[in-house]
C-alpha cells in the first residue's frame, strides 16, 4: 500500500498538466471572467462538468463541459497573443471518469498504460481522440484558441479535448480564423485585459457514431478593459457549415443564445460590461 503511494506521489510529479473537475467557477477559478462573474445558468447542459483548465500548477482558463454532448459548453480565457509554436500533443481530462482520477490533464497513453484505465472507460465520460479520427469535412477546433496564449504552457493547455469541438473546416480555417487572428487584434487596441467566452451551441447531427455532437453555431464574446472608466464589448456567431462569421454587439448576441438554448435569458459577462 505504500509502495502505491509513492509510485502516486511520484506520478504526481511527472504530470504533463493539471485540471480540475470543481463545483462551481465562483470559488475555484473566478479570474477568467470579468469581474469574476461566470455565465448565468441558462448555458447549462443537463450533465454539465466544470473544469478549471490547469497546466504546470498554473490555471489558464475555465471551460464547462457537456458531459452528455461530449463537446464544451464555452471556455473562458483572458486574451494574451504572442509567438509561438503550436503544440502537436492531444490530452484529456481523468477527473471526467471519477474524482479519485488525478487533477491533470494527461495523453490518453498515460492513462491507459500507466493508470489502467480502460479505453471503453475513458470514452464513457468525454470524446477521445479516436472520435475524430477520418472526418468529412469537420476538423478539431479550438474554443479557446492556442493563438491567444504568448508561451508555450498556455498554448499546450488548450489541446484537450474538452476545448474542442468538430468544426466545419472551411470556417475553422477561413472566416473564423481572420475573426480569432485579425478581427480580435483590431478589437483589443487599447485594452488592459481582455475577458473572452467562446462557446458551441448544440446541434442535431454527430461524429462517432452518435457519441460526439456537432455544434450548429460557434460563438464568441469579448469584455474589453480600456481604463476605469471605458470598458467595450463585441461579439460573432457563426454557423457551424458555412464560412461566415457575424460581428453583433454582446446584447444581440445574448439575445440569439436565448433562443438558440431556449433555457432563458442568456447573461454572458458581469452586468458592467455594455450591451450595446
Amino acid at each position: 500500500m505504500l509502495g502505491l503511494l509513492l509510485l502516486q506521489v511520484l506520478a504526481s510529479c511527472l504530470w504533463l498538466g493539471h485540471s480540475e473537475v470543481v463545483n462551481s467557477f465562483e470559488t475555484s477559478c473566478p479570474q477568467f471572467f470579468f469581474r469574476e462573474v461566470p455565465p448565468n445558468e441558462a448555458l447549462e447542459p443537463q450533465k454539465p462538468a466544470w473544469i478549471c483548465q490547469r497546466y504546470k500548477n498554473q490555471y489558464y482558463f475555465a471551460t464547462l463541459y457537456d458531459r452528455k454532448m461530449r463537446i464544451p459548453v464555452y471556455s473562458a480565457y483572458i486574451y494574451k497573443p504572442g509567438p509561438g509554436k503550436r503544440p502537436k500533443t492531444w490530452l484529456v481530462e481523468p477527473q471526467l471518469i471519477g474524482p479519485t482520477y488525478p487533477k491533470t490533464m494527461e495523453k490518453e497513453w498515460t492513462l491507459l498504460n500507466r493508470y489502467n484505465v480502460t479505453l471503453e472507460k475513458l470514452s464513457q465520460s468525454q470524446a477521445i481522440l479516436h472520435d475524430y479520427k477520418n472526418l468529412t469535412g469537420l476538423n478539431r477546433g479550438h474554443l479557446n484558441p492556442n493563438g491567444h496564449h504568448d508561451d508555450y504552457s498556455s498554448r499546450m493547455a488548450t489541446f484537450t479535448l474538452t476545448n474542442i469541438v468538430p468544426q466545419d473546416e472551411k470556417l475553422n480555417g477561413g472566416a473564423w480564423n481572420n475573426y480569432e487572428q485579425q478581427t480580435m487584434i483590431r478589437r483589443t487596441q487599447g485594452c488592459k485585459t481582455t475577458y473572452v467566452i467562446v462557446g458551441a451551441v448544440p446541434g442535431n447531427n454527430y461524429i462517432a457514431k452518435g457519441r460526439v455532437n456537432k455544434p450548429s453555431h460557434l460563438w464568441s464574446a469579448a469584455c474589453c478593459v480600456v481604463d476605469n472608466n471605458y470598458i467595450k464589448a463585441w461579439a460573432v456567431i457563426a454557423e457551424n457549415d458555412k464560412n461566415e462569421v457575424q460581428l453583433l454587439t454582446l446584447g444581440e448576441l445574448e439575445d440569439t443564445l436565448t433562443e438558440l438554448y431556449g433555457r432563458g435569458q442568456v447573461s454572458l459577462f458581469d452586468s458592467d460590461c455594455p450591451r450595446e
